[in-house]
């Protein structure tokens, strides 16, 4: 095979398996059958509650944090009293 022919040979093989672009992706809308409908109302379902566990999770994270910034606001509280007791017993 000569160097035309083999280069001929890559670009019709190189073509034939391209894709046809046309613009648009993803699923046609409007063919689902009865099977893909369940499917679809068990995932809305299965989303659903995991938006719910997903609040549950973010408030109780909340509060956490809320705790944490209470105990440290009382320790600091405390720290400058001691301070205040430092600075009064050295005068």
């Amino acid at each position: 095979m000569d160097c035309d022919s083999m280069q001929m040979a890559i670009t019709e093989e190189h073509h034939s398996t391209e894709r046809k672009e046309c613009g648009r992706r993803g699923r046609k809308p409007g063919r689902k059958t009865s099977s893909e409908k369940v499917d679809v109302k068990a995932k809305l379902e299965r989303s659903r509650q995991s938006a719910r566990e997903c609040r549950a999770r973010k408030k109780l994270r909340y509060q956490y944090l809320e705790e944490l910034v209470a105990d440290r606001e009382k320790a600091v509280i405390a720290l400058r009293a001691e301070l205040e007791r430092v600075v009064h017993a050295m005068r």
